[in-house]
């Protein structure tokens, strides 16, 4: 070993050493802060900013997307001294929700896996879970009516969002035994395939790759992407699209990586609970409303937004319940309810609606 490479290696040791006696000092800090809180734990709005703060300040080479995950985990095992967070999220294990709540809260979490979306605003609703992370659009396929249905009756709050870039994998369990060249994928790989399980969001964002590649095989929709790939782990015959994460749950192989249709394919994800955030600096609003039945009354329901200002990032409809031909409108906007222009304009709009739900105000995600 030269003396520069052990040196170096000697420094790194050493910085290491600093580095576990600050995060230390760091958790000890973070507990002091537990104690005089003496309740809520998790403040979202407060994570948010000390996030960006340390991206804006961050002088490389780490990137910034490195720095928000090491920071994250950090906050996480420090708030796990205080409080173990229960989150629920569309389940099983090597779902993307799965996915998206490690990235919001990190790993030090209490994990409850549930089998449908309703099942996990449930979990918060009745405090088997603190938190729960579900889909509610993709870039590609767009809305989750599921999540849209469910958040209008529900007590739950948004209290923040989790944007997750999506890459779809077809996954399959390889027979051993097979030749190298079906063993390595390609169209070896496909060729004993018979059906293939999928979400059906995720079958939809694939369409054309299976059109190309697949076309005559059968496309099986199930609750979730991990079950999907539960379920091809037991079929030799079938094959899934999921993550890698589920690939490594359920002990598939990987024969054809990045099949989505779009390569930017990305799914949104809110964060609920019984509050929302307090203001981060950046933030959005998300509400519900329906508007009376006469000529015009959208165009007159949106435009106190207009006059005061404030963005409208999504606007959203889905039929209302129990009422054919009358819809519902699912709109976002930037900034917190609690902003000066955001509360007039909110004020102004309430009172021109035939019914308005605030969902919760929260910190916008990077």
């Amino acid at each position: 070993m030269s003396k520069e490479l052990s040196e170096l290696r000697d420094r790194i040791d050493a910085l290491d050493t600093e580095l576990l006696r600050l995060l230390n000092e760091r958790a000890k800090l973070a507990q002091a802060v537990g104690h005089i809180k003496d309740g809520q734990i998790y403040r979202a709005e407060r994570e948010a900013q000390v996030l960006r703060r340390l991206c804006t300040e961050n002088p490389g080479p780490l990137k910034p997307e490195n720095i928000e995950h090491l920071f994250r985990e950090i906050m996480s095992a420090c708030r796990d001294l205080e409080q173990h967070l229960r989150i629920a999220y569309l389940g099983p294990e090597g779902t993307f929700s799965q996915a998206a709540a490690f990235k919001h809260f990190g790993h030090a979490v209490g994990e409850v896996p549930s089998a449908t979306i309703d099942d996990a605003f449930r979990a918060v609703e009745t405090g088997r879970a603190d938190y729960a992370v579900v889909p509610v659009e993709n870039s590609t396929e767009g809305a989750v009516s599921r999540t849209l249905d469910l958040i209008v009756g529900s007590p739950l709050k948004i209290c923040g969002e989790v944007l997750l870039p999506i890459h779809q994998n077809l996954l399959r369990k390889i027979n051993a035994s097979l030749p190298s060249r079906e063993r390595s994928g390609g169209e070896g790989g496909l060729a004993e395939i018979q059906r293939v399980y999928g979400h059906a969001q995720s079958l939809a964002q694939c369409q054309h790759w299976l059109n190309q590649n697949l076309p005559n095989v059968e496309r099986v929709s199930v609750v979730s992407n991990a079950e999907g790939a539960r379920l091809a782990a037991g079929d030799p015959k079938a094959a899934a699209i999921a993550g890698e994460s589920a690939a490594e749950a359920y002990g598939l192989d990987v024969v054809a990586p990045r099949i989505e249709d779009e390569p930017n394919n990305i799914t949104r994800f809110l964060v609920l609970s019984d509050h929302d955030a307090l203001p981060s600096g950046r933030d959005k609003t998300s509400l519900a409303m329906s508007a009376a039945n006469v000529p015009g009354a959208v165009v007159k329901l949106l435009q106190p937004l207009a006059d005061a200002g404030v963005s409208m990032t999504k606007f959203e409809s889905r039929p209302a319940k129990g009422a054919n031909w009358e819809y519902l409108f699912f709109v976002d906007i930037e900034g917190h309810r609690d902003d000066p222009a955001v509360a007039a304009a909110l004020k102004e709009v309430t009172a021109r609606a035939a019914m308005v739900k605030l969902l919760g105000s929260y910190p916008a995600a990077r």
